[in-house]
């Protein structure tokens, strides 16, 4: 589909939610628990857009999504590969270099600017982890007018070090324990500002690692305001250190995936090496509880990562690296 097929199709519909994720056919491993939970449990109408790269992964994402059967009144889904978006790139980006080269890095950076390119006006934008699982039937927050949602995680993903301090010493304020399983924000969006952003933390060398997507949104919540998705309802798994060990001695994923409170939460993200193991849970049965979360819960205020903690924070890296810990428990 085109973006002006997706402008008319939009005409004709009455569409609550907007929804968007990056996907990469090397990921349906696991993200089409991912589709298939959003489609069957999520209780409000929405277009979903997917997000890819060649004209042969939108094929296969087309056909995965036939597969999952997802043809339900007022649950929509569109696929945009590259050339779908390009010449929106050259209209929407001109004169934004920085978001221009930001945008042609990792492909994980693409959940910042590519929602952008398919939206207007002030219509919202929910988007999604390929990595995430609804275990209930639920209904999204609402978004909120010029702000910005984020989930909630510990410890910290703000890395590589060097963007972050680049951030600081250039005086923008980056909220704490971002995770961006799901974020949701509005149209329009400050592209001056943002183009401004992406050249002081280091544009066009930012280092090509994910991460750097989680100091983009660390700043625009600081820019922008909101709040974090409430975690009792929007939860994001952590390796703690009680699970490293569990499975350093031969523990199951599964098993640990287990223990998630899933009667509880409209949302999980699967972080890091839990991604893999949705599989298995789903099989035997742990993930699905068919609650119903049709509450909507108020943000929490975004917190502040301030220089001194983040200094902490290092050390404690650097400490750990020197014991030889990340050699006993890789990071994931």
């Amino acid at each position: 589909m085109s973006v002006s097929d997706l402008d008319h199709a939009k005409d004709g519909l009455s569409v609550s939610r907007r929804l968007f994720m990056v996907l990469s056919p090397r990921s349906l491993s696991y993200a089409r628990l991912a589709l298939a939970s959003l489609f069957n449990h999520a209780e409000e109408q929405f277009d979903l857009s997917l997000i890819t790269d060649t004209e042969s992964d939108k094929q296969i994402l087309l056909d995965e999504v036939g597969k999952l059967g997802v043809n339900q009144i007022g649950k929509s889904v569109a696929v945009f590969d590259e050339t779908d978006l390009s010449a929106r790139e050259s209209e929407m980006f001109a004169g934004y270099p920085n978001i221009a080269n930001f945008r042609h890095g990792h492909p994980c950076w693409r959940k910042v600017t590519d929602p952008i390119l398919l939206s207007s006006h002030e219509e919202e934008m929910i988007v999604l982890d390929p990595d995430i699982y609804f275990p209930n039937r639920f209904c999204f927050e609402d978004s909120l007018q010029s702000r910005l949602l984020l989930m909630w995680q510990q410890p910290s993903c703000l890395l590589p070090a060097n963007v972050v301090d680049n951030a600081m010493h250039s005086g923008i304020a980056l909220a704490h324990h971002t995770d961006i399983g799901v974020a949701q924000w509005k149209m329009p969006i400050d592209l001056d500002w943002l183009d401004w952003l992406l050249g002081k933390l280091g544009s066009p060398n930012l280092p090509r690692s994910m991460h750097v997507e989680s100091i983009v949104w660390a700043a625009l919540a600081m820019r922008m305001g909101g709040g974090y998705l409430d975690p009792k309802a929007w939860l994001c798994w952590r390796r703690t250190q009680f699970k490293r060990i569990f499975r350093k001695l031969g523990g199951s994923g599964p098993v640990i995936l287990r223990g998630e409170p899933w009667t509880d939460i409209k949302c999980f993200h699967a972080g890091g090496e839990a991604k893999w193991w949705l599989v298995d849970a789903k099989n035997k049965g742990f993930l699905d509880s068919n609650e119903v979360k049709r509450v909507k819960f108020s943000p929490l205020p975004f917190q502040e990562l301030t220089q001194d903690v983040f200094a902490a924070i290092e050390r404690r890296r650097r400490w750990l690296k020197r014991s030889g810990y990340y050699s006993l428990f890789p990071q994931q």
